[in-house]
């Protein structure tokens, strides 16, 4: 097995595993997400917690953020397996653990983690070194897009149904991506059968987001710059819904961080929050 095949995941997505566990290991009950999953899948070295990127006051906000959408995301699932939908793809999984922690909804899916081929494999071995497994309804789709691989051919290889409908999700993908692979992605998913939906982060331009936040936001971006992976696409709520729409999706609905504070994080004593323009929101579009 090449080194390739074997590459651990991005940085990225080992913090959001780690931030993931952190609101299990340090915010008030009731938690938002239930998942440490990840954290035993990452397996980081004593003191972890002692990291900068591991503050608790100074990743409040981050931390508010990816527990939230994560929930959206779990219930945008549980709804629809209990209205028949039993197929949910993820794009860019990275360590994502839905299909581990619910098997009571995950077992009645098909589950399809889309990801590169060093970090698909780099889980699937993970898995099989904790004892956990990879159970029978996940199905890993490598999809090495360096090499110019189409996701939508490795998915449907990988069992796929076209013509049934599925929720699909991308969170903390497309800031990475450029406009043009954005529109891409929204045009295949919004060919799916009616009743699909599509649940997707995206990143405000930073004059739109609220001005306290603001000077969080130029430090990321100024991270992500340094780390080797800039953020190259922003969009307005509007920006995004008219895209998606042009690409094909007959309804869509901006979720707005204020929403997801509202539904998950309104009245709680930790301090978690996200304001009405925290710099990710996210469009929900149904074919």
């Amino acid at each position: 097995m090449s080194e390739k095949t074997t590459i651990a995941p991005e940085s990225t997505a080992v913090r959001v595993a780690l931030w993931r566990a952190m609101h299990v290991q340090l915010d008030a009950l009731p938690h938002v997400i239930e998942d440490e999953v990840g954290l035993r899948l990452v397996a980081p070295a004593d003191g972890w917690r002692e990291r900068p990127d591991m503050d608790p006051k100074g990743t409040i906000l981050f931390r508010s953020s990816i527990v939230a959408r994560a929930r959206f995301i779990e219930d945008l699932v549980i709804d629809g397996a209990e209205h028949g939908v039993s197929q949910y793809v993820i794009l860019g999984a990275g360590l994502d653990t839905f299909a581990l922690r619910r098997s009571d909804i995950a077992s009645r899916l098909e589950i399809f983690e889309v990801d590169s081929p060093g970090p698909s494999t780099w889980k699937q071995r993970r898995l099989k070194e904790l004892g956990i497994g990879v159970p029978d309804w996940l199905k890993l789709v490598p999809v090495d897009f360096e090499a110019g691989e189409s996701w939508w051919d490795q998915l449907t290889a990988a069992g796929f149904a076209s013509e049934q409908p599925a929720i699909v999700a991308s969170t903390g993908v497309s800031m990475y991506l450029t406009r043009d692979a954005v529109a891409a992605t929204l045009r295949q998913v919004a060919r799916l059968a009616p009743g699909s939906k599509f649940a997707m982060t995206f990143m405000l331009p930073l004059e739109l987001i609220d001005t306290e936040e603001q000077p969080v936001q130029e430090m990321t971006l100024m991270y992500a710059r340094r780390s080797g992976t800039p953020f190259i696409t922003f969009f307005s709520p509007a920006e995004i819904a008219a895209l998606a729409i042009e690409c094909g999706f007959k309804k869509t609905e901006h979720v707005s961080s204020g929403d997801l504070h509202r539904q998950y994080l309104a009245g709680r004593t930790d301090g978690l929050f996200l304001r009405e323009s925290s710099a990710e929101q996210m469009l929900l579009a149904s074919t």
